[in-house]
């Protein structure tokens, strides 16, 4: 009996030390899960704050990287264009910018009627023409030429180049020197060959020459590595193709380069009659000191001369901002022409 009785002593001794340690146990077990709970509620609150954070910026980010661009166009870009378009319909001198007296459309039908708008207009046009055209027929030649491995081929690219990195004002003074009716060089090599010398300046078609070579010295290597890297995207397998049929390298150019280069041609030829259609700094720094008049006749006229003398020489802002807005509706015009000629293309592809 002993041994039951000091078991149910030890029994009853024990049992009040097991229920106590249950307790704290029981009560430590729900604080671990209360933190728990707390730590799970704190990280889901700060995912979803970090993935608040994250769809704005997914969201926001692209508008913020691209918005200098178009600040930067409201103030030197649209806002010039909205504020010529209203001087454009009012009497207002440079001078006095702010003091407006409305003409409606006056300033318009007046270029109309202007003879030295329609000269300045005909000078645009050729110049434009005798400078486009050869340009990019020598830059597609040099493109084809370097598109071939030729060794050394990285210093004639960089070598192309260098005349589109040449300031307007260096080029124009070494080729009014070189077009000097009476120490010249290209009246020296005229010389040569038995020609008389030639008044480079004062002749209406021999100084459109002269600004048309300065343009087509400038920007022929820039539309050449234009052409040459839209050659290097041609498949070889058209070219390897067309040679198995036995086509001749020229044949390959003709019928594999030129078709492939169609878009590229195109976008050159708008990009060139856009930048004709500005023309301004080769025809004013030619004239020497003759100031924005394009030559003695105004031969070599530009529409951009021409506002620039009727705006800072003439003081006349309104006339100037009806030329400019001018100059924008050409544009468009070559815009819209432009447009017309990619669908037909993407048509006919």
């Amino acid at each position: 009996m002993a041994p039951v009785t000091g078991t149910a002593h030890d029994t009853a001794a024990t049992a009040p030390s097991g229920e106590g340690g249950a307790a704290p146990a029981r009560r430590s077990g729900a604080r671990d899960l209360a933190a728990a709970e707390r730590r799970r509620e704190r990280r889901s609150r700060r995912y979803q704050r970090r993935s608040r954070w994250y769809r704005r910026d997914v969201r926001w980010s692209p508008y913020a990287f691209v918005a200098p661009f178009f600040l930067f166009f409201a103030a030197f870009g649209l806002f010039p264009l909205l504020y010529t378009g209203w001087a454009s319909l009012h009497r207002v001198e440079l001078t006095a910018p702010t003091d407006m007296e409305w003409v409606g459309l006056r300033n318009f039908a007046r270029l109309l009627e202007d003879e030295f708008f329609w000269n300045a207009l005909k000078n645009t046009f050729t110049i434009g023409v005798i400078s486009t055209v050869p340009q990019l027929l020598i830059a597609l030649g040099i493109a084809h030429l370097l598109n071939y491995k030729l060794r050394g081929s990285m210093f004639f690219r960089v070598a192309a180049l260098t005349p589109y990195a040449t300031s307007v004002a260096a080029a124009t003074l070494v080729f009014v020197l070189m077009f000097g009716r009476d120490y010249g060089m290209i009246n020296w090599a005229l010389g040569l060959a038995g020609i008389g010398p030639v008044d480079w300046q004062n002749g209406a078609w021999t100084s459109q020459i002269a600004v048309s070579t300065i343009v087509v010295w400038r920007w022929t290597g820039y539309n050449a590595l234009i052409y040459l890297a839209a050659m290097q995207a041609v498949p070889n397998d058209l070219y390897e193709s067309a040679a198995l049929d036995g086509a001749s390298r020229w044949q390959q150019f003709v019928h594999v380069t030129i078709p492939s280069l169609r878009p590229t041609i195109l976008f050159t030829c708008v990009v060139s009659t856009i930048g004709a259609t500005q023309l301004f700094g080769e025809p004013l720094l030619f004239n020497g000191g003759g100031g924005a008049t394009g030559g003695a006749d105004h031969q070599f006229q530009t529409l951009g001369l021409y506002l620039y003398e009727q705006g800072w020489v003439n003081l006349h802002l309104g006339r100037a901002s009806a030329i400019a807005w001018t100059m924008f509706l050409i544009l468009l015009l070559i815009g819209a022409v432009n447009w017309l000629l990619v669908r037909r293309l993407r048509k006919s592809a």
